[in-house]
Protein backbone atom coordinates (compact mmCIF):
# COMPACT_ATOMS: atom_id res chain seq x y z
CA UNK A 1 0.00 0.00 0.00
CA UNK A 2 1.25 3.19 -0.91
CA UNK A 3 1.16 5.55 2.55
CA UNK A 4 1.08 8.52 1.02
CA UNK A 5 -2.20 7.97 -0.72
CA UNK A 6 -4.42 8.23 2.46
CA UNK A 7 -5.08 12.07 2.34
CA UNK A 8 -8.54 11.19 1.64
CA UNK A 9 -8.59 9.36 5.19
CA UNK A 10 -7.03 11.57 7.22
CA UNK A 11 -10.07 13.08 8.74
CA UNK A 12 -12.54 10.02 10.20
CA UNK A 13 -14.78 12.39 11.39
CA UNK A 14 -15.05 13.93 8.27
CA UNK A 15 -15.25 10.05 6.55
CA UNK A 16 -18.05 8.98 8.48
CA UNK A 17 -20.22 12.14 7.35
CA UNK A 18 -20.34 11.69 3.90
CA UNK A 19 -20.10 7.85 3.57
CA UNK A 20 -21.65 6.31 7.48
CA UNK A 21 -25.41 6.22 6.52
CA UNK A 22 -24.37 4.49 2.64
CA UNK A 23 -24.53 0.92 3.27
CA UNK A 24 -26.15 -0.77 -0.27
CA UNK A 25 -23.15 -3.52 0.46
CA UNK A 26 -25.36 -4.64 4.02
CA UNK A 27 -28.17 -7.18 2.36
CA UNK A 28 -25.49 -8.67 -0.05
CA UNK A 29 -23.07 -9.22 2.77
CA UNK A 30 -25.69 -10.77 5.51
CA UNK A 31 -26.95 -13.46 2.90
CA UNK A 32 -23.58 -14.58 2.28
CA UNK A 33 -22.94 -14.43 5.76
CA UNK A 34 -25.40 -16.63 6.71
CA UNK A 35 -24.48 -19.39 4.51
CA UNK A 36 -20.62 -19.40 6.47
CA UNK A 37 -19.31 -20.08 9.56
CA UNK A 38 -17.33 -19.17 11.78
CA UNK A 39 -15.00 -15.33 12.00
CA UNK A 40 -15.72 -13.21 9.09
CA UNK A 41 -12.66 -10.78 7.95
CA UNK A 42 -13.42 -7.15 6.61
CA UNK A 43 -10.47 -5.85 5.09
CA UNK A 44 -9.63 -2.05 4.63
CA UNK A 45 -12.62 -1.74 6.93
CA UNK A 46 -12.09 1.80 7.41
CA UNK A 47 -13.79 3.13 10.72
CA UNK A 48 -16.38 0.16 10.38
CA UNK A 49 -19.13 1.50 8.15
CA UNK A 50 -20.14 -2.23 6.89
CA UNK A 51 -17.96 -4.28 9.67
CA UNK A 52 -20.25 -2.69 12.73
CA UNK A 53 -23.74 -3.13 11.04
CA UNK A 54 -22.73 -6.77 9.77
CA UNK A 55 -21.79 -7.57 13.52
CA UNK A 56 -24.97 -6.30 14.78
CA UNK A 57 -26.43 -8.68 13.06
CA UNK A 58 -24.74 -10.97 15.09
CA UNK A 59 -21.85 -12.51 13.57
CA UNK A 60 -17.99 -12.53 14.80
CA UNK A 61 -15.61 -9.86 12.64
CA UNK A 62 -12.15 -8.92 12.54
CA UNK A 63 -11.78 -5.67 10.91
CA UNK A 64 -8.47 -4.88 9.22
CA UNK A 65 -6.89 -1.61 8.14
CA UNK A 66 -3.50 -0.10 7.41
CA UNK A 67 -5.07 3.36 8.57
CA UNK A 68 -4.65 4.17 12.37
CA UNK A 69 -6.95 6.86 12.99
CA UNK A 70 -9.63 5.58 10.95
CA UNK A 71 -9.03 1.85 13.24
CA UNK A 72 -9.39 4.38 16.07
CA UNK A 73 -12.59 5.69 14.92
CA UNK A 74 -13.76 2.29 14.16
CA UNK A 75 -12.97 1.13 17.35
CA UNK A 76 -14.64 4.21 19.32
CA UNK A 77 -18.01 3.62 17.64
CA UNK A 78 -18.52 -0.01 18.19
CA UNK A 79 -17.09 0.29 21.94
CA UNK A 80 -20.38 2.60 22.54
CA UNK A 81 -22.44 0.27 20.66
CA UNK A 82 -21.09 -2.55 22.83
CA UNK A 83 -19.99 -4.73 19.97
CA UNK A 84 -17.16 -7.68 20.04
CA UNK A 85 -15.01 -6.88 17.17
CA UNK A 86 -11.15 -7.41 16.97
CA UNK A 87 -10.18 -4.23 15.06
CA UNK A 88 -6.33 -4.91 13.76
CA UNK A 89 -3.90 -2.70 12.15
CA UNK A 90 -2.39 -4.24 9.52
CA UNK A 91 -1.05 -3.76 5.44
CA UNK A 92 -4.03 -5.58 3.85
CA UNK A 93 -1.12 -6.81 1.08
CA UNK A 94 0.95 -8.56 3.99
CA UNK A 95 -1.58 -9.90 6.30
CA UNK A 96 -0.85 -12.10 9.21
CA UNK A 97 -3.97 -12.72 11.43
CA UNK A 98 -3.10 -16.08 12.49
CA UNK A 99 -6.64 -17.71 11.86
CA UNK A 100 -8.59 -18.78 8.40
CA UNK A 101 -11.97 -17.84 7.30
CA UNK A 102 -14.79 -19.33 5.55
CA UNK A 103 -16.06 -15.52 4.28
CA UNK A 104 -13.82 -12.13 3.38
CA UNK A 105 -14.28 -9.06 2.09
CA UNK A 106 -13.74 -5.85 0.69
CA UNK A 107 -16.24 -3.09 0.01
CA UNK A 108 -16.13 0.35 -1.04
CA UNK A 109 -13.84 -0.09 -3.90
CA UNK A 110 -10.99 -0.69 -2.05
CA UNK A 111 -9.13 -2.14 -4.58
CA UNK A 112 -8.33 0.29 -6.42
CA UNK A 113 -5.88 1.26 -3.81
CA UNK A 114 -3.67 -1.00 -5.33
CA UNK A 115 -1.99 0.77 -7.86
CA UNK A 116 -0.06 -2.36 -9.54
CA UNK A 117 -0.20 -5.59 -10.42
CA UNK A 118 2.51 -6.39 -8.52
CA UNK A 119 0.60 -4.77 -5.03
CA UNK A 120 -2.69 -6.59 -6.62
CA UNK A 121 -0.86 -9.73 -6.49
CA UNK A 122 0.40 -9.44 -2.59
CA UNK A 123 -2.95 -8.40 -1.54
CA UNK A 124 -5.45 -11.52 -3.15
CA UNK A 125 -2.42 -13.82 -2.34
CA UNK A 126 -2.87 -12.20 1.47
CA UNK A 127 -6.82 -13.17 1.04
CA UNK A 128 -5.74 -16.51 -0.26
CA UNK A 129 -4.05 -17.47 2.49
CA UNK A 130 -6.49 -16.56 5.01
CA UNK A 131 -9.04 -18.53 3.09
CA UNK A 132 -10.21 -22.04 4.36
CA UNK A 133 -10.11 -23.81 0.95
CA UNK A 134 -13.95 -23.43 -0.91
CA UNK A 135 -14.05 -19.82 1.20
CA UNK A 136 -15.74 -17.31 -0.48
CA UNK A 137 -14.08 -13.70 -1.13
CA UNK A 138 -16.14 -10.77 -2.39
CA UNK A 139 -15.18 -7.50 -3.35
CA UNK A 140 -15.77 -4.45 -5.63
CA UNK A 141 -14.17 -2.23 -7.62
CA UNK A 142 -14.47 -0.56 -11.11
CA UNK A 143 -13.26 -0.70 -14.83
CA UNK A 144 -12.76 2.62 -16.52
CA UNK A 145 -16.19 4.04 -18.56
CA UNK A 146 -15.88 6.60 -21.21
CA UNK A 147 -17.48 8.88 -18.71
CA UNK A 148 -14.66 8.54 -16.32
CA UNK A 149 -12.10 8.43 -18.79
CA UNK A 150 -13.42 11.98 -20.32
CA UNK A 151 -13.86 13.82 -17.75
CA UNK A 152 -12.23 17.31 -17.92
CA UNK A 153 -9.53 18.58 -15.78
CA UNK A 154 -10.95 21.29 -14.28
CA UNK A 155 -13.70 21.44 -11.08
CA UNK A 156 -16.78 19.28 -11.46
CA UNK A 157 -19.76 19.83 -9.18
CA UNK A 158 -20.48 16.79 -8.03
CA UNK A 159 -22.66 16.81 -4.48
CA UNK A 160 -24.33 18.81 -1.94
CA UNK A 161 -24.71 18.05 1.79
CA UNK A 162 -25.38 19.54 5.01
CA UNK A 163 -22.61 19.31 7.75
CA UNK A 164 -24.70 18.73 11.18
CA UNK A 165 -22.52 19.98 13.18
CA UNK A 166 -22.08 22.97 11.65
CA UNK A 167 -24.83 23.52 9.29
CA UNK A 168 -22.60 25.02 6.82
CA UNK A 169 -24.06 23.37 3.38
CA UNK A 170 -21.16 21.49 1.49
CA UNK A 171 -20.26 21.95 -2.38
CA UNK A 172 -18.16 18.81 -3.70
CA UNK A 173 -16.20 19.47 -6.93
CA UNK A 174 -14.07 16.98 -8.19
CA UNK A 175 -10.93 17.31 -10.58
CA UNK A 176 -9.64 14.45 -12.17
CA UNK A 177 -6.88 13.19 -14.57
CA UNK A 178 -6.62 9.46 -15.97
CA UNK A 179 -2.95 8.36 -17.08
CA UNK A 180 -3.89 5.43 -19.40
CA UNK A 181 -0.43 3.69 -19.31
CA UNK A 182 -1.01 2.99 -15.19
CA UNK A 183 -4.66 2.62 -15.32
CA UNK A 184 -4.76 4.91 -12.86
CA UNK A 185 -7.00 7.96 -11.91
CA UNK A 186 -5.67 11.13 -10.37
CA UNK A 187 -8.67 12.96 -8.48
CA UNK A 188 -8.62 15.57 -6.20
CA UNK A 189 -12.17 16.35 -3.89
CA UNK A 190 -12.46 20.23 -3.11
CA UNK A 191 -14.62 20.39 -0.41
CA UNK A 192 -16.60 24.37 -0.37
CA UNK A 193 -18.17 25.36 2.85
CA UNK A 194 -20.69 27.71 3.00
CA UNK A 195 -22.89 29.71 5.62
CA UNK A 196 -26.40 30.16 5.73
CA UNK A 197 -26.27 33.02 3.66
CA UNK A 198 -24.28 31.10 0.63
CA UNK A 199 -21.00 32.85 1.88
CA UNK A 200 -18.01 30.79 1.11
CA UNK A 201 -16.34 30.04 4.27
CA UNK A 202 -13.64 27.80 4.04
CA UNK A 203 -12.51 25.20 1.37
CA UNK A 204 -10.81 21.70 1.57
CA UNK A 205 -8.85 19.96 -0.91
CA UNK A 206 -7.71 16.07 -0.66
CA UNK A 207 -6.16 14.09 -2.96
CA UNK A 208 -5.84 10.15 -4.31
CA UNK A 209 -4.97 7.76 -6.76
CA UNK A 210 -7.14 4.71 -8.03
CA UNK A 211 -6.51 1.93 -10.27
CA UNK A 212 -8.33 1.16 -12.69
CA UNK A 213 -9.09 -2.67 -13.91
CA UNK A 214 -11.23 -4.14 -16.99
CA UNK A 215 -12.93 -7.32 -16.51
CA UNK A 216 -10.40 -9.49 -18.78
CA UNK A 217 -7.55 -8.67 -16.64
CA UNK A 218 -9.13 -8.91 -13.64
CA UNK A 219 -10.07 -12.57 -14.83
CA UNK A 220 -6.78 -13.41 -15.50
CA UNK A 221 -5.43 -11.69 -11.93
CA UNK A 222 -7.77 -13.57 -9.69
CA UNK A 223 -7.36 -16.90 -11.50
CA UNK A 224 -3.57 -16.66 -11.33
CA UNK A 225 -4.00 -16.08 -7.58
CA UNK A 226 -6.61 -19.51 -6.74
CA UNK A 227 -9.67 -17.69 -7.08
CA UNK A 228 -12.83 -19.31 -9.80
CA UNK A 229 -15.23 -16.72 -10.13
CA UNK A 230 -18.51 -17.47 -9.02
CA UNK A 231 -20.58 -14.29 -10.09
CA UNK A 232 -20.16 -10.73 -11.27
CA UNK A 233 -22.56 -8.29 -10.37
CA UNK A 234 -22.50 -4.27 -11.79
CA UNK A 235 -24.43 -3.40 -8.26
CA UNK A 236 -25.45 -4.80 -4.62
CA UNK A 237 -28.57 -5.78 -5.82
CA UNK A 238 -26.81 -8.33 -8.08
CA UNK A 239 -27.51 -6.89 -11.58
CA UNK A 240 -25.64 -8.78 -13.90
CA UNK A 241 -22.84 -7.00 -15.56
CA UNK A 242 -23.39 -4.89 -19.08
CA UNK A 243 -21.19 -2.78 -21.32
CA UNK A 244 -22.71 0.16 -20.23
CA UNK A 245 -21.50 -0.59 -16.36
CA UNK A 246 -18.34 0.53 -14.56
CA UNK A 247 -18.94 -1.33 -11.11
CA UNK A 248 -18.31 -5.00 -10.92
CA UNK A 249 -19.13 -6.93 -7.68
CA UNK A 250 -17.08 -10.06 -7.62
CA UNK A 251 -18.23 -13.26 -5.81
CA UNK A 252 -14.88 -15.52 -5.48
CA UNK A 253 -14.06 -19.22 -4.32
CA UNK A 254 -10.53 -19.88 -3.25
CA UNK A 255 -9.86 -23.26 -5.22
CA UNK A 256 -5.98 -23.61 -5.02
CA UNK A 257 -3.32 -22.58 -2.27
CA UNK A 258 -1.03 -20.60 -4.15
CA UNK A 259 1.57 -20.94 -1.69
CA UNK A 260 2.09 -24.57 -3.10
CA UNK A 261 1.68 -23.40 -6.35
CA UNK A 262 4.07 -22.63 -9.47
CA UNK A 263 2.06 -19.49 -10.07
Amino acid sequence: MDIDNFEEYDDPNLYDKENEAYIPELPFLLKWASKQKGIIIDLACGTGRLTIPVAKNGFKLVGVDIHKGMLDEAVNKSSNLGLDIDWVEQDCTNLSLNLKSQLIYSVGNSFQHFLSNEVQDRFLSSVNKHLENNGIFIFGTRFPSVDELLQPSTEEYWRTYTDHESLNSVDVYTISTYDSLSQIQHYTTVRKYKNSNGELVSEKKTNIRLRYVFPKEMERTLDSNGFEIVNIYRDWNETLLANENNEMIYVCKKVKDIRNSSV
